[in-house]
């Protein structure tokens, strides 16, 4: 009995199988081009499996349709990919396998991997942020995903411009958002080069740990979660961690007593597993409830 998992990212698709303890079996990358390039290729490497796959977990770059009552449930909506727009995502992955399907956002699967197996586990309540290309974000309480009308956009939360910042921000819709300010290609536009080649005691880490700080304020203020993992190639950078406990702790002021620091902000356990054990687990769960 196998398990699926789809990553649709914004640059490449990843697909895994793993067994019934969820441990991944074999992965593979294609280049997110079109869908009539991709998706032939995802279909082909599940094919190997059909005989054993039971179910598929999805999580895709969005903005996606996760309203199950919609007429569009199951597709790429409004994204600036233009191939993908408006395309019938889940309907193309139903033809091809009729097994159960969870069907979610990239970041959201991210943030159920580490809800079930990482630095989230054990938890009622998860936040997690990737912080890289863009910036996403997926809450969980009680393992149900936190959503509305559609999936959250946390990512363009509004941040307030550090006092040593005069960038403008690289979002074309809002300027400085979280996401405008912080995400790689803002460091590269501000800095000139990408992030890892700024060195640790560059006076830019400040402003960006800043920034993420701010972020994990907000979401202090509205969830009161019990952990906020924060994910991504920006991330990646082991010295952030620390200076966003410290800015976090200036701007809080002490006004919500959270838990200890060093347990409250963190990292993810799973690194860049997280997302793709995050289908596995979202597909076990997708079979169980069919």
């Amino acid at each position: 009995m196998l398990y699926g998992s789809i990553e649709a990212g914004g640059t490449k698709f990843v697909c895994a199988v793993g067994n019934e303890k969820l441990e991944i079996l074999e992965r593979v990358s294609f280049p997110t081009t079109t869908p009539e390039e991709t998706m032939p290729q995802v279909i082909a490497f599940f094919n190997q499996y059909k005989d054993d796959l039971v179910a598929i977990g999805v999580g895709s770059f969005g903005p996606i349709d996760i309203r199950k009552t919609s007429d569009t449930y199951g597709y790429i909506t409004s994204t600036p990919k233009l191939a993908w727009q408006n395309y019938n995502f889940l309907g193309a992955m139903k033809a091809a396998f009729d097994i159960p399907m969870a069907w979610t956002t990239d970041v959201n699967a991210a943030a159920y991997g580490e809800y079930a197996f990482g630095n989230g586990q054990g938890k009622s309540s998860v936040v997690y942020y990737t912080i890289g290309t863009g910036v996403g974000a997926g809450a969980l309480q009680d393992g149900k995903f936190i959503e509305g009308f559609s999936h959250p956009e946390m990512g363009h939360m509004l941040v307030v411009p550090h006092k040593d910042d005069h960038f403008e921000g690289a979002c074309p819709f809002h300027g400085n958002c979280l996401e405008g300010m912080a995400a790689g290609p803002a460091v590269e536009k501000r800095n000139g080069r990408k992030g890892q080649d700024i060195p640790q005691d560059d006076p830019f880490w400040e402003i960006e740990a800043e920034y993420i700080a701010q972020c994990a304020y907000n979401t202090t203020l509205m969830f009161s979660p019990e952990v906020i993992i924060f994910g991504g190639g920006v991330m990646k950078q082991r010295h952030m961690v620390e200076k966003v406990h410290a800015a976090f702790t200036r701007i809080m002021q002490g006004y919500v007593a959270t838990p200890a620091i060093e347990e409250y902000i963190v990292t993810p356990a799973l690194e860049d597993n997280a997302g793709t054990i995050g289908c596995l687990a979202l597909a076990e769960k997708a079979l169980k409830e069919a």
